[in-house]
């Protein structure tokens, strides 16, 4: 379940904003409260939030400071900050920060609503595009985004990979696929994608790895096999040289992407 923490020193609106998100979320999220910046901090170093609603000016830590500190986390939330005071300096660097909202107290409950399904909303955009990133090899994607630049045989060799992943696949084996010399579609490969063949091929399996990860519960060794390697040793070394964690942990990471979208 997402969650939404509440941060305020003050007993009476750390309540009243308690209630009037309980009241409104229905049991769709799970609301914690924390009565100081510090208290918070220690709550996040063992759980994550999808919203951080917290109180500007808090002993120790206040709410600007404590967002900056959340912003090094690994999926730091969105932020809402209350202030019971218009202040401008405020105001900015909460906007430097991606603070979502800036309420004043007193706070109006539709507008503190209002606000918190604004800021959700932006959470799971941002959620969505941080796992587009994971699940995208940009390196892959700065060579095949125009397919209309490389010449017939570079194209029908990126179709011909694509579409036998699974099998044993060699530079020599392509080039006389395509009735071509080796060396020349070796250069010639390179020269269009700015990748060699062997460099293209592994990131493309890898890519392929990375999509069956994240939509399937297919064993490693299984996955391993899909995208062409023999062994799922040697798969788990190749994966974490091009994405610098094992597949296992990539699931991990991408299954915690997945579960905070509703």
């Amino acid at each position: 379940m997402r969650k939404i923490l509440i941060v305020d020193d003050e007993p009476r609106t750390r309540e009243g904003v308690r209630k009037v998100l309980e009241s409104w979320s229905a049991g769709r999220y799970a609301i914690r409260t924390a009565s100081s910046g510090v208290e918070a901090l220690e709550w996040l170093k063992e759980n994550e939030a999808s919203l951080l609603v917290t109180d500007i000016r808090m002993p120790e830590i206040g709410g600007l400071d404590l967002i900056e500190k959340v912003s090094a986390m690994p999926h730091p939330p969105v932020a809402i900050i209350i202030s019971g005071h218009p202040e401008f300096d405020y105001a900015q660097r909460a906007l430097q920060f991606g603070v979502v909202e800036y309420l004043l107290k007193p706070l109006d409950k539709t507008k503190l609503v209002q606000a918190v399904e604004r800021a959700l909303k932006r959470e799971e955009e941002l959620t969505r595009i941080e796992r587009m990133g994971k699940l995208v090899d940009t390196k892959l994607m700065e060579t095949v985004h125009q397919d209309k630049v490389y010449s017939p045989p570079v194209q029908q060799a990126i179709e011909f990979v694509d579409e036998h992943l699974q099998e044993h696949l060699t530079l020599r084996e392509i080039a006389e696929h395509l009735h071509m010399n080796a060396s020349y579609f070796s250069v010639l490969f390179k020269e269009q994608l700015g990748l060699t063949f062997t460099e293209y091929l592994t990131r493309r399996r890898v890519q392929r790895a990375k999509e069956i990860l994240s939509g399937t519960r297919l064993s490693i060794a299984e996955i391993a096999e899909k995208v062409g390697y023999q062994t799922d040793k040697y798969f788990v070394k190749v994966f974490r040289s091009i994405e610098g964690v094992s597949p296992g942990q990539y699931r991990k990471s991408v299954s915690h992407l997945e579960q905070t979208i509703q």
